[in-house]
């Protein structure tokens, strides 16, 4: 027998009982019900109790979401981009984007910088992510931009985007662009990922999420949490990611898909990674160079794997992962732990991101890069150590 279980946050029914469904299962009721009561985040349309409890402050009033709903209701050809190396964050949310707009009657296009790794490319199998390579934009008439606040990280896709003569949008959760070139947002950088605001986006329109459009929402907040071990996972992530799991994603599934497809190359290039990977900073700065692939070579590392696999070293708190483009220019990627911001080093060089996670492009040789990155790396490793 089922037994209903008590929803505090409004995600949806759920019962005890769970059942295998089709990858191709649609979700019969509505998407959830307001976000939380509860915790950081306030409900939408309901409001916050006037007299918090004693021990209890105040949560921070929700980002207003009025303003993009009405641009998303009113467009009726949408354009969806997203930022250079698109990862499963930004990919999910498109995916799950189009997904609602397509059920709104509108006409939608994605289009990035680059197409999605082959780790994440099964989420084309329901939608198509075009690959910019030059030439005119799809017609539209409201462009929205994905998981990613400055078009300077668009690449040279950015430029075409800033010059199209339609209205322009932005949903994010990384630290916005200090001059904002966009017409309306929805930004919260308190959310753990972009495909979180789309599903709040998607209840405030009253549209139900499909199967493809959940997983697509499942694999945003798993990689945009490591699998939810980052100190971005909270009760709302949590409470989504339930919801999801009750009306039919998989977890096992989607861990495989995204986590266990890797070539055969790739464990011989995480251990030569790790085997150059030089520690400073009595311990707490971990540094892995990565040299350009030889020509005609693909590059076969995953970066995320060095990252966790440094980060997991006890005295570490600090790790940074520099790859050679083979271009003159060199891909930085930092990672920490618990108190150092990686966002106000990479912003120091032109990049940004997160408090623990961010990265940067650097122009330049990998020796130059290192010598440049790792200086300034030390230098606030030293100002922001809690001690």
């Amino acid at each position: 027998m089922a037994i209903a279980l008590p929803v505090p946050c409004g995600w949806g029914e759920r019962t005890t009982t769970r059942r295998r469904r089709s990858r191709r299962d649609i979700f019969s009721g509505s998407m959830p019900g307001p976000v939380w009561s509860f915790g950081r985040h306030t409900t939408v349309n309901q409001p916050t109790p006037e007299t918090p409890g004693p021990e209890a402050p105040a949560a921070p009033a929700a980002p207003d979401m009025a303003p993009m709903l009405a641009a998303l209701r009113g467009a009726q050809s949408i354009l969806l981009a997203g930022h250079e190396r698109p990862d499963g964050d930004c990919l999910g949310a498109q995916a799950a984007l189009r997904s609602v707009l397509t059920a709104m009657g509108k006409r939608v296009t994605i289009l990035n910088p680059d197409p999605p790794a082959p780790d994440l490319d099964f989420l084309s199998e329901d939608c198509t992510f075009g690959h910019w390579q030059g030439g005119d934009l799809p017609e539209h008439d409201l462009l929205v931009v994905l998981d990613v606040g400055e078009l300077k990280r668009c690449g040279d896709l950015g430029a075409a985007l800033a010059a199209a003569p339609s209205r322009k949008a932005v949903i994010d959760h990384h630290v916005p662009a200090p001059e904002p070139w966009w017409d309306v947002a929805y930004l919260d950088r308190g959310a753990s990922a972009t495909g979180l605001l789309v599903a709040r986006l998607a209840r405030a329109l009253d549209i139900p999420l499909s199967a493809a459009a959940a997983r697509a929402v499942f694999t945003s907040l798993v990689t945009d949490t490591g699998w939810f071990r980052y100190g971005n996972t909270d009760g709302e992530t949590l409470e989504l990611a339930s919801h999801l799991v009750q009306a039919g994603v998989e977890p096992d599934v989607m861990f495989g898909q995204i986590y266990q497809r890797k070539p055969r190359e790739h464990p011989p290039a995480v251990g030569a990674a790790l085997s150059a990977t030089s520690f400073h900073g009595e311990g707490r700065l971990a540094l892995c160079e990565v040299p350009s692939p030889a020509p005609g070579q693909a590059p076969r590392l995953d970066g995320d794997d060095v990252l966790d696999l440094l980060r997991s070293v006890e005295s570490v708190e600090v790790v940074l992962l520099l790859r050679d483009q083979g271009n003159g220019s060199c891909r930085a990627s930092a990672r920490s732990k618990t108190w150092f911001d990686v966002h106000r080093l990479t912003s120091a060089v032109g990049g940004g991101g997160h408090a623990r996670a961010a990265g940067a492009t650097l122009h330049g040789s990998l020796d130059e890069a290192r010598e440049k990155l790792l200086a300034l790396a030390l230098e606030q490793l030293e100002e922001q150590s809690p001690q």
